[in-house]
Protein backbone atom coordinates (compact mmCIF):
# COMPACT_ATOMS: atom_id res chain seq x y z
CA UNK A 1 0.00 0.00 0.00
CA UNK A 2 1.35 3.70 -0.89
CA UNK A 3 1.91 5.65 1.84
CA UNK A 4 1.67 8.83 -0.67
CA UNK A 5 -1.42 8.89 -1.25
CA UNK A 6 -2.93 12.34 -1.55
CA UNK A 7 -5.33 13.41 0.76
CA UNK A 8 -9.20 13.92 -0.20
CA UNK A 9 -11.06 17.53 0.48
CA UNK A 10 -12.14 17.69 3.94
CA UNK A 11 -15.16 20.07 4.69
CA UNK A 12 -13.73 23.48 6.57
CA UNK A 13 -14.46 23.44 10.07
CA UNK A 14 -16.79 25.91 11.84
CA UNK A 15 -15.60 28.11 14.21
CA UNK A 16 -17.67 27.85 17.31
CA UNK A 17 -17.16 28.36 20.91
CA UNK A 18 -16.58 25.13 21.68
CA UNK A 19 -12.24 24.55 21.80
CA UNK A 20 -11.23 24.29 17.96
CA UNK A 21 -9.18 21.80 19.12
CA UNK A 22 -11.86 19.35 20.23
CA UNK A 23 -13.49 20.47 16.35
CA UNK A 24 -10.41 19.76 14.15
CA UNK A 25 -10.14 16.44 16.23
CA UNK A 26 -14.15 15.29 15.57
CA UNK A 27 -13.92 16.68 11.83
CA UNK A 28 -10.12 14.07 11.62
CA UNK A 29 -12.55 11.39 12.82
CA UNK A 30 -15.17 11.71 10.99
CA UNK A 31 -12.48 11.69 8.04
CA UNK A 32 -11.35 8.66 9.41
CA UNK A 33 -14.21 6.57 9.84
CA UNK A 34 -16.10 7.56 6.75
CA UNK A 35 -12.92 6.50 4.64
CA UNK A 36 -11.92 10.54 3.41
CA UNK A 37 -8.59 9.79 4.98
CA UNK A 38 -7.95 5.32 4.62
CA UNK A 39 -4.81 3.90 6.33
CA UNK A 40 -1.25 4.65 4.76
CA UNK A 41 -2.43 8.16 3.98
CA UNK A 42 -0.08 10.76 4.48
CA UNK A 43 -0.91 13.97 6.13
CA UNK A 44 0.00 16.64 4.61
CA UNK A 45 -0.13 19.91 7.03
CA UNK A 46 -0.78 22.57 4.55
CA UNK A 47 -3.44 20.92 2.59
CA UNK A 48 -4.85 20.14 6.06
CA UNK A 49 -5.32 23.94 7.44
CA UNK A 50 -6.40 25.16 3.59
CA UNK A 51 -9.19 22.50 4.08
CA UNK A 52 -10.53 22.51 7.24
CA UNK A 53 -9.32 26.92 7.45
CA UNK A 54 -8.01 26.22 10.64
CA UNK A 55 -3.93 27.47 11.57
CA UNK A 56 -1.22 25.11 11.55
CA UNK A 57 -1.07 25.67 15.32
CA UNK A 58 -4.27 24.69 15.82
CA UNK A 59 -4.10 21.86 13.54
CA UNK A 60 -0.54 20.47 15.22
CA UNK A 61 -2.19 20.29 18.75
CA UNK A 62 -5.05 18.17 17.42
CA UNK A 63 -2.54 15.68 15.39
CA UNK A 64 -0.44 15.43 18.27
CA UNK A 65 -3.82 14.66 20.77
CA UNK A 66 -4.82 11.60 17.45
CA UNK A 67 -0.84 10.27 17.49
CA UNK A 68 -0.94 9.90 21.39
CA UNK A 69 -3.74 7.48 20.93
CA UNK A 70 -2.36 5.51 17.93
CA UNK A 71 -4.00 6.95 15.29
CA UNK A 72 -1.23 8.68 13.29
CA UNK A 73 2.28 7.10 13.02
CA UNK A 74 5.76 9.37 11.82
CA UNK A 75 7.09 8.66 8.72
CA UNK A 76 10.53 9.81 9.85
CA UNK A 77 11.00 13.55 8.71
CA UNK A 78 8.07 12.94 6.15
CA UNK A 79 5.52 13.85 8.90
CA UNK A 80 2.56 11.38 9.64
CA UNK A 81 -0.06 8.83 8.16
CA UNK A 82 -2.63 7.12 9.05
CA UNK A 83 -1.54 3.98 11.15
CA UNK A 84 -2.60 0.94 9.91
CA UNK A 85 -3.79 -2.36 12.37
CA UNK A 86 -3.01 -5.81 12.47
CA UNK A 87 -5.21 -8.80 12.50
CA UNK A 88 -4.15 -9.81 15.92
CA UNK A 89 -4.83 -5.66 17.69
CA UNK A 90 -8.03 -5.61 15.31
CA UNK A 91 -9.22 -8.73 17.34
CA UNK A 92 -7.88 -7.24 21.05
CA UNK A 93 -9.79 -3.93 20.03
CA UNK A 94 -12.77 -5.65 19.39
CA UNK A 95 -12.72 -8.12 21.89
CA UNK A 96 -11.81 -4.93 24.48
CA UNK A 97 -15.08 -3.25 23.12
CA UNK A 98 -17.45 -5.99 23.33
CA UNK A 99 -16.42 -6.35 27.55
CA UNK A 100 -16.98 -1.92 27.62
CA UNK A 101 -20.28 -2.07 25.88
CA UNK A 102 -21.43 -5.21 28.26
CA UNK A 103 -20.48 -3.38 30.97
CA UNK A 104 -21.99 0.28 29.94
CA UNK A 105 -25.25 -1.64 29.16
CA UNK A 106 -25.35 -3.14 32.24
CA UNK A 107 -25.04 -0.36 33.98
CA UNK A 108 -27.84 1.57 32.04
CA UNK A 109 -30.15 -1.05 33.28
CA UNK A 110 -29.45 -0.40 36.86
CA UNK A 111 -28.88 3.69 36.67
CA UNK A 112 -31.15 4.86 33.63
CA UNK A 113 -35.30 5.68 34.39
CA UNK A 114 -38.05 5.04 32.34
CA UNK A 115 -37.89 7.95 30.28
CA UNK A 116 -34.24 6.86 28.86
CA UNK A 117 -34.96 3.74 28.09
CA UNK A 118 -38.10 4.92 26.18
CA UNK A 119 -35.71 7.50 24.57
CA UNK A 120 -32.68 4.42 23.90
CA UNK A 121 -36.01 2.73 22.30
CA UNK A 122 -36.50 5.59 20.11
CA UNK A 123 -32.75 5.91 19.40
CA UNK A 124 -32.83 2.42 18.49
CA UNK A 125 -35.64 3.17 15.81
CA UNK A 126 -33.55 5.59 14.38
CA UNK A 127 -30.54 3.30 14.15
CA UNK A 128 -32.57 0.47 12.54
CA UNK A 129 -33.86 2.88 9.76
CA UNK A 130 -30.31 4.33 9.37
CA UNK A 131 -29.32 0.60 8.25
CA UNK A 132 -32.17 0.54 5.99
CA UNK A 133 -30.66 3.23 4.38
CA UNK A 134 -27.22 1.64 3.50
CA UNK A 135 -26.08 5.34 4.18
CA UNK A 136 -22.57 4.89 5.47
CA UNK A 137 -22.47 8.23 7.01
CA UNK A 138 -25.82 8.18 8.42
CA UNK A 139 -25.29 4.60 10.01
CA UNK A 140 -22.03 5.67 11.72
CA UNK A 141 -23.07 8.96 13.12
CA UNK A 142 -26.61 7.39 14.45
CA UNK A 143 -24.85 4.27 15.63
CA UNK A 144 -22.48 6.73 17.73
CA UNK A 145 -25.69 8.67 18.96
CA UNK A 146 -26.99 5.29 20.06
CA UNK A 147 -24.14 4.03 21.84
CA UNK A 148 -23.52 8.34 23.35
CA UNK A 149 -27.03 7.80 25.05
CA UNK A 150 -26.17 4.27 26.65
CA UNK A 151 -23.08 5.63 28.14
CA UNK A 152 -24.51 8.47 29.16
CA UNK A 153 -27.29 7.16 31.26
CA UNK A 154 -24.50 4.40 32.30
CA UNK A 155 -22.75 7.33 33.66
CA UNK A 156 -19.96 5.77 32.40
CA UNK A 157 -17.89 8.81 29.80
CA UNK A 158 -14.55 6.50 30.30
CA UNK A 159 -15.99 3.73 28.70
CA UNK A 160 -17.44 6.24 26.29
CA UNK A 161 -14.06 7.37 25.72
CA UNK A 162 -12.34 4.20 25.25
CA UNK A 163 -14.96 2.94 22.94
CA UNK A 164 -14.85 5.52 20.32
CA UNK A 165 -10.95 5.16 20.25
CA UNK A 166 -11.53 1.62 19.75
CA UNK A 167 -13.75 2.20 16.72
CA UNK A 168 -11.27 4.27 15.42
CA UNK A 169 -8.63 2.13 15.52
CA UNK A 170 -10.36 -0.46 12.97
CA UNK A 171 -12.66 2.22 11.42
CA UNK A 172 -11.02 1.20 7.79
CA UNK A 173 -12.16 -2.50 8.89
CA UNK A 174 -15.75 -1.42 10.21
CA UNK A 175 -16.27 0.41 7.13
CA UNK A 176 -16.02 -2.48 5.04
CA UNK A 177 -18.72 -4.41 7.22
CA UNK A 178 -21.11 -1.55 7.59
CA UNK A 179 -21.48 -1.36 3.83
CA UNK A 180 -21.85 -5.22 3.43
CA UNK A 181 -25.93 -5.26 3.21
CA UNK A 182 -25.71 -9.09 4.86
CA UNK A 183 -24.03 -7.51 8.03
CA UNK A 184 -26.54 -3.80 8.04
CA UNK A 185 -29.69 -6.47 8.12
CA UNK A 186 -28.38 -8.90 10.96
CA UNK A 187 -27.31 -5.56 12.98
CA UNK A 188 -31.31 -4.86 13.08
CA UNK A 189 -32.13 -7.96 14.62
CA UNK A 190 -29.18 -7.26 17.30
CA UNK A 191 -29.97 -4.08 18.06
CA UNK A 192 -33.78 -4.99 18.37
CA UNK A 193 -32.90 -7.48 20.66
CA UNK A 194 -30.89 -5.41 22.75
CA UNK A 195 -33.27 -2.61 23.02
CA UNK A 196 -35.61 -5.30 24.06
CA UNK A 197 -33.58 -7.10 26.37
CA UNK A 198 -33.04 -3.35 28.11
CA UNK A 199 -36.88 -2.70 27.85
CA UNK A 200 -37.10 -5.62 30.20
CA UNK A 201 -34.36 -4.70 32.30
CA UNK A 202 -33.01 -8.37 31.59
CA UNK A 203 -29.18 -7.60 32.53
CA UNK A 204 -27.62 -11.07 31.21
CA UNK A 205 -29.78 -10.81 28.29
CA UNK A 206 -28.65 -7.81 27.70
CA UNK A 207 -24.91 -8.53 28.20
CA UNK A 208 -25.17 -11.16 25.65
CA UNK A 209 -26.92 -9.54 23.21
CA UNK A 210 -24.07 -6.36 23.17
CA UNK A 211 -21.44 -9.40 23.41
CA UNK A 212 -22.54 -10.77 20.65
CA UNK A 213 -23.58 -7.90 18.57
CA UNK A 214 -19.21 -6.74 19.08
CA UNK A 215 -18.59 -10.77 17.98
CA UNK A 216 -20.60 -10.46 15.08
CA UNK A 217 -19.31 -7.21 14.22
CA UNK A 218 -15.66 -8.13 14.02
CA UNK A 219 -16.11 -11.47 12.37
CA UNK A 220 -17.40 -9.23 9.69
CA UNK A 221 -15.48 -6.74 9.18
CA UNK A 222 -12.53 -9.12 9.31
CA UNK A 223 -13.93 -11.78 6.91
CA UNK A 224 -14.65 -8.95 4.74
CA UNK A 225 -11.12 -7.19 4.81
CA UNK A 226 -8.85 -10.93 4.97
CA UNK A 227 -6.29 -8.45 7.02
CA UNK A 228 -3.13 -9.85 7.41
CA UNK A 229 -1.47 -10.33 10.37
CA UNK A 230 1.26 -7.47 10.57
CA UNK A 231 4.58 -7.27 12.48
CA UNK A 232 5.23 -4.68 15.62
CA UNK A 233 8.03 -2.93 15.60
CA UNK A 234 9.22 -4.30 18.75
CA UNK A 235 9.55 -7.65 16.87
CA UNK A 236 11.37 -6.61 13.90
CA UNK A 237 14.07 -5.07 16.41
CA UNK A 238 14.41 -8.67 17.87
CA UNK A 239 14.59 -10.23 14.22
Amino acid sequence: MSSDRTVAKLAPVQHQPAPLRNKIIAALRSAIETGVLAPGTRLIEKDLCDQLHVSRTSLREALRELQAEGIFEPMSARGLTINTISREDAENAYRIRSVLEALVVEQFIEKAGEAAVSDLARHGEVLKRAYQSGVLETIIETKRAFYDHICTGADNAIAFDIINRLVLRTSSLRRHSLSRNERQLQSIKEIDRLVNAIQKRDIEAARQAALDHVKNSARSALDATGTPAKRHKRDEAIA
